[in-house]
């Protein structure tokens, strides 16, 4: 695995884990689309492998179906998992430390910038 994967990937774990503890959001919000437009992935390999990261608290029934379709990606799972558990930290710190009307709307502003996206893009 390249180098420069490997920091793209703890990126998108860290925000993923970040914007997870700062507001409750993660997989599929920020891991599938991220690992769509920065790594090429497709819908189905990017859906696989964000499950597999979070397989503990999702269930490995629906990690098994994608990893018998060959949509899965263990190692850049195994990364997202180890950065998504060090983002969530701290974002939960964060968010812990602000108010409940600016964390409210952030997601509101997260949620509203990751609809227009999935409208607007093909």
């Amino acid at each position: 695995m390249q180098t420069d994967t490997i920091v793209i990937l703890a990126i998108i774990g860290l925000a993923a884990g970040i914007l997870g503890g700062f507001v409750g959001i993660g997989g599929g919000l920020i891991i599938v689309p991220a690992l769509i437009f920065f790594l090429g992935m497709t819908q189905f390999q990017a859906q696989g492998t964000s499950l597999a990261m979070m397989l503990p608290p999702i269930g490995i029934l629906a990690v098994m179906n994608y990893a018998k379709s060959d949509n899965l990606n263990w190692k850049f799972a195994a990364i997202l998992a180890v950065t998504f558990i060090i983002g969530g930290y701290f974002g939960s710190k964060l968010s812990l430390s602000l108010s409940p009307v600016l964390v409210k709307r952030s997601f509101g502003i997260i949620m509203l910038i990751a609809a227009l996206k999935l409208i607007f893009n093909k």
